[in-house]
């Protein structure tokens, strides 16, 4: 499929008429053919509009089209082949491998959410018979079941070309949920973004969805992403990216007319302690940290930015195979060139913090947009009294805090920002400071894992992806797993509405056979 630069509103592919703009090779810091218009006002109005007069019949679908779509969806991603492969590699600098591996994690999310719809457990479909001879007074017919919200803008993330992005979870979810969905793409990989939209745009024409399901828009998000959240056919926003970018959002969200949720995951600097146990028996250690913050040049949002432990003897030893493991690394291309201003600039401000030392550096080369991996070291007291010590360094740099005892390292660990993850690496020997260390991860971060590291999100109906702010806005939600299409739902209860003018889910012979819950009972037949 040829890239014409173009963006998708309903059915129609459009060139965008206010002003172009191109895609960057981050390896080679040069602009890549062709031009992309950017959406006008009215491309985007007319985006929203199609997205609201599609809502109330796209919800209402039977639930195996609802599913049919995203499966779909998935095998028109998979017939782009190698030509989308290829031109993710060249906007993002992130292997062919990394790619394919992502590709397939879209694809299953979708297949996923397809799963979760024909299930119908997410209607949570709710039936309270009458009750007319009760004293002293009678009770109605009450009835329950979730809708969608209403249409969905998603944004784009720099770091997951395809997973969270064009067709990522948040479009998935949506569109699981009953929700229309405008995209925002990403400036850093728009080639990828037609590509996949338009694989979108065929699954709809070919599953015979209504017209506005699915639009993709290119703008500026200062203009084009900020107008899209106050659009007031807009009912709700996923979005990944920068704290920054994410509290602006929230902003323009809660100052509409009609406030909208705004599910942002933002930053994350996704704690790692190590207990004394572990350091003494985990051989591997060392490599296994090096591995994972160096994964996809640290460009994860859950990378292993700070790692804490009690001095010892078994602490210097880690300290040694980690600076080895580290010092062994090459360097590799970030997403794009901005990326790789704010990680050398983060971490040169890191380095000059009072009380801040060097531990390791990965190799240097002349690689253009090359992150080079470091890992940094300070004590508990001085990481607890300097809040830039905290601050998120999107890149494969670490900062180790160095406690004095067990009091000092649960001090710590209740004084950090809400996270998506904590990771414990323990042994039997640990588990009474691991018992200690619970509860505060339990309040601080959407997923707790032990002896292992954050990087690699499963995608599986258990998985959350989430947490307290700043990790996220709305510590109840995730962004990965079937629960995420919860953000997207609300509960409707009807009392006495006539039998013809409930909805399926909802009639006494439940037609679908989805699990309901009739008079207090988890029911299948009834």
């Amino acid at each position: 499929m040829q890239i014409k630069g173009e963006m998708i509103i309903g059915r129609q592919a459009v060139q965008g008429k206010e002003g172009t703009v191109k895609a960057v090779d981050p390896s080679l810091n040069a602009q890549i053919e062709p031009a992309f218009g950017l959406a006008s006002a009215s491309e985007l109005e007319r985006a929203c509009a199609l997205a609201w007069t599609a809502f109330d019949q796209y919800r209402e679908l039977p639930l195996e089209r609802r599913a049919k779509f995203l499966e779909t969806i998935a095998d028109r991603i998979m017939d782009l082949g190698p030509a989308l492969i290829e031109r993710a590699m060249q906007e993002t600098g992130l292997p062919q491998a990394r790619l394919e591996g992502e590709r397939g994690r879209t694809c299953n999310q979708l297949r996923l959410f397809a799963k979760v719809v024909r299930d119908g457990r997410f209607l949570t479909a709710t039936l309270d018979s009458a009750l007319p001879d009760r004293q002293p007074a009678p009770r109605p017919d009450l009835r329950l079941r979730k809708i969608g919200l209403g249409p969905v803008a998603v944004f784009g993330a720099s770091n997951f070309p395809l997973a969270f992005s064009v067709a990522g979870g948040d479009t998935a979810s949506a569109l699981a949920a009953g929700c229309p969905v405008v995209v925002k793409a990403h400036s850093a990989h728009l080639g990828t973004s037609e590509l996949v939209a338009k694989a979108v745009q065929k699954a709809a024409i070919e599953c015979d969805m209504p017209e506005g399901v699915f639009s993709m828009l290119i703008g500026a998000g200062q203009t084009i992403g900020q107008n899209l959240v106050a659009h007031p056919h807009i009912k709700a926003v996923g979005f990944t990216g920068s704290r920054s970018g994410g509290i602006a959002l929230m902003k323009t969200a809660a100052a509409r007319p009609e406030p909208i949720p705004v599910y942002a995951e933002m930053s994350s600097i996704n704690p790692v302690f190590m207990l004394e146990g572990a350091l003494q028996s985990n051989a591997r250690l060392p490599q296994a940290f090096a591995d994972s913050l160096t994964l996809g040049a640290g460009q994860f949002c859950t990378n292993p930015g700070l790692l804490l432990a009690i001095d010892s003897p078994a602490l210097d030893k880690f300290i040694e195979g980690a600076k080895a493991a580290i010092e062994a690394k090459n360097p590799a291309t970030m997403l794009t060139p901005g990326i790789h201003q704010a990680y050398t600039s983060g971490v040169a401000k890191l380095a000059a913090i009072e009380g801040v030392s060097l531990v390791a550096q990965g190799a240097t080369t002349g690689m253009t947009c090359g992150a080079v991996a470091a890992l940094y070291s300070t004590d508990a007291a001085n990481f607890l009294a300097k809040p830039d010590l905290e601050g998120e360094i999107f890149g494969p740099c670490s900062l180790l805090i160095r406690c004095r005892n067990e009091a000092e390292l649960v001090q710590v660990a209740e004084h950090v920002e809400g996270q998506l993850t904590a990771a414990v690496h323990a042994t039997a020997a640990d588990i009474a400071t691991a018992r200690k260390l619970l509860p505060t991860l339990e309040r601080k971060a959407g997923r707790i894992l032990f002896n292992g590291f954050g990087t690699g999100v499963e995608v599986a109906h258990a998985m959350v992806h989430g947490g307290p702010f700043p990790s996220t806005s709305d510590s109840r939600s995730t962004s990965v797993g079937a629960s995420a299409i919860d953000r997207f739902l609300r509960p409707v209860c009807y009392q006495d509405v006539p039998a013809e003018l409930l909805a399926p889910e909802l009639s006494n012979d439940n037609p679908l056979n989805i699990a309901r819950v009739v008079n207090g009972d988890l029911a299948w037949n009834a």
